[in-house]
């Protein structure tokens, strides 16, 4: 696999980076958009806001996830990172795309939106009578459930899936919002949060939104890969935790997208095959 030193160098990487701005924007600009028209939490308010997360999540993976892999969400990145499927490097810089798009999103529809019907901005804060703790906890199992969706529909050893992996992921959006909008306001989304947050100077209980989300996303990869993977087996779990070298792909894209691979390894990575329906030690492959 290239090094960080490498990667940066290549105009891949950039689109890459631009990409998970371009992906966090959209996200914030429709779907925040749609709690700013002086919604009350009725039923059919909190299903037009479910839908219009969940869409925007599918439209933005949609455009592109044959670019950066359409992460657009700094919790994804953060299970991709742990799960060593991208480096640090790209890491940071994805979510410092993230962050400003979403910044960026926000601001522009402030100034778009009618004051009359501005109000917070859709800023995620939690309802009455909700402690942070339980916010907390309400953020890391929506999150968690949308990671293993994400990773679920990145596995290309499944056999069994069909249809649009995007609306697949936008559809676990929904569900987290179905649930939980009347509660936290379902963020799912540290970079979601932060931009409304930014933009409004709304700050209470802020870290709920971006402690909740990552935990509970680095816990969903690592659950998806080390047990409900197709490949997943006691000797790659070992060799994750001890191995000094665990290199696996570039971050795995939807199916429905062209991976980019390595084309000198022919696909591979140097040590491990992470998308192999069979695991082989790093040890037992030879160089």
């Amino acid at each position: 696999m290239k090094t960080s030193l490498e990667d940066v160098r290549s105009l891949h990487f950039w689109k890459a980076v631009f990409a998970e701005f371009i992906g966090t924007f959209i996200l914030v600009v429709a779907g925040v958009g749609s709690t700013v028209q002086g919604w009350t939490a009725d039923s059919l308010d909190i299903v037009q806001i479910a839908l219009s997360f969940g869409l925007c999540v599918a439209t933005s993976v949609w455009i592109i996830g044959h670019i950066s892999g359409g992460h657009i969400n700094p919790a994804v990145t953060c299970a991709m990172l742990v799960t060593r499927r991208i480096s640090i490097l790209r890491a940071i810089m994805f979510v410092i795309a993230q962050c400003l798009g979403a910044i960026t999103g926000a601001g522009i529809l402030k100034l778009v939106t009618p004051s009359s019907q501005v109000g917070g901005l859709g800023t995620t804060t939690l309802n009455t009578g909700v402690t942070p703790g339980q916010g907390f906890g309400i953020e890391l199992v929506i999150t968690m459930g949308l990671v293993l969706t994400v990773f679920a529909a990145c596995d290309s050893q499944r056999t069994d899936l069909g249809g649009s992996f995007p609306l697949t992921i936008g559809f676990a959006v929904v569900i987290g919002h179905l649930w939980a909008v009347e509660f936290t306001g379902s963020s799912m989304n540290p970079a979601r949060s932060l931009g409304p947050a930014i933009v409004m100077h709304i700050w209470t209980d802020h870290w709920v939104y971006w402690l909740g989300p990552i935990t509970g996303g680095v816990l969903g990869g690592l659950l998806y890969d080390n047990i409900l993977a197709s490949n997943a087996s006691l000797r790659k779990a070992r060799d994750f935790l001890m191995a000094s070298r665990f290199d696996g792909p570039k971050s795995p894209e939807l199916k429905s997208v062209i991976r980019e691979v390595d084309s000198e390894k022919g696909g591979q990575c140097e040590h491990y095959d992470y998308l192999s329906s069979e695991y082989s030690s790093p040890r037992e492959i030879k160089m």
